[in-house]
């Protein structure tokens, strides 16, 4: 029994984890009939950000709000508009943050930019660390440093 406690305590843990990982797919009822225009939607669902859910598309989202988000993407897709009119409608409506990947225009241009320069700062200071540590390794003694190594090694020698 006691050879099987790890795999028990495993499987109880996965019962845990599991379910918050899965992702909820739009209910049967909000599937439309014409599969062409079904993938549509879905991929419209995976590219619109729930705007009450943490950085959730609205295809992985339960929340009523993505439910109401998931049919204006199905009722302006019956009524014959595109998908980049379909995003501009809720764009329009909910701002910028309903796009997964917001657009590069002059007020996001930092949330681009950020990673290259984060990225370019960590290696300057690299950089800039590494030489100072060898400049210090290469720099002579002063008269009070060389002072104090000789006291140092005249206290070992006496130990």
């Amino acid at each position: 029994m006691m050879r099987l406690a790890p795999f028990i305590v495993f499987a109880l843990s996965l019962l845990v984890v599991a379910p918050g990982h899965a992702v909820a797919a739009p209910q049967p009822d909000e599937q439309m009939e014409d599969a062409a225009l079904e993938e549509r939607a879905r991929g419209l669902y995976r590219d619109l950000r729930c705007v009450v859910c943490q950085s959730q598309s609205i295809d992985e989202s339960n929340a009523p709000l993505a439910a109401d988000m998931r049919a204006i993407v199905r009722e302006r897709l019956l009524a014959g508009d595109s998908d980049s009119e379909v995003r501009g409608w809720l764009q329009a409506r909910y701002g910028d943050y309903v796009l997964m990947s917001p657009p590069v225009q002059g007020n996001t241009i930092l949330l681009w930019l950020f990673p290259l320069l984060a990225l370019g700062g960590g290696g300057v200071a690299i950089v800039i660390f590494f030489r100072g540590q060898s400049a210090r390794a290469d720099a002579p003694l002063d008269a009070d440093e060389a002072a104090e190594l000789a006291r140092l090694r005249d206290e070992e020698g006496q130990a």
